[in-house]
């Protein structure tokens, strides 16, 4: 069985008039939606991955602050299992740019259209999650970015 490791984050902006968005990404086959991730990488921590993903995928700078991490688990296809970590984040940033060719959209998506707009139970779960630590705490402090 083969094992693959990706991370990555769900990353919130908050406009001027108070208004939350999370930052989403659609994919080129099949068109799936879901949140900015992709494989570790020798040498790199968890948190490296995640900010690195993110900046590559979507042009968006990151720092993690907050002490989320959520693990899915999957298989993509036979006798591969897969584990992806994800982490809350914040950003100042609004400009947006998709990795060019495997990308085909990046969005600020409103948040309370978020569950609704992700493609796989295992997105919809992990977003649950971060939703759920923002009510109970907050969301996480970003320093000023980009």
């Amino acid at each position: 069985m083969q094992h693959e490791k990706s991370c990555g984050a769900l990353v919130l902006h908050t406009a001027e008039d108070g208004k939350r968005y999370i930052l989403m990404i659609r994919h080129r086959p099949g068109g799936h939606r879901s949140f900015p991730k992709g494989h570790m990488e020798r040498g790199e921590t968890e948190y490296m991955t995640a900010v690195r993903e993110v900046y590559e995928e979507t042009s968006v700078q990151i720092r993690i602050y907050s002490d989320f991490r959520k693990t899915v688990h999957y298989r993509p296809q036979p006798g591969v299992t897969k584990e992806v970590v994800y982490f809350l984040t914040e950003t100042n940033q609004t400009e947006i740019r998709p990795r060019e060719g495997e990308i085909a959209q990046v969005e600020w998506v409103p948040l309370e259209q978020a569950e609704a707009s992700l493609t796989h139970e295992n997105d919809k779960t992990v977003f649950r999650a971060a939703m759920e630590k923002i009510e109970k705490e907050g969301l996480p402090k970003a320093a000023k970015t980009g």
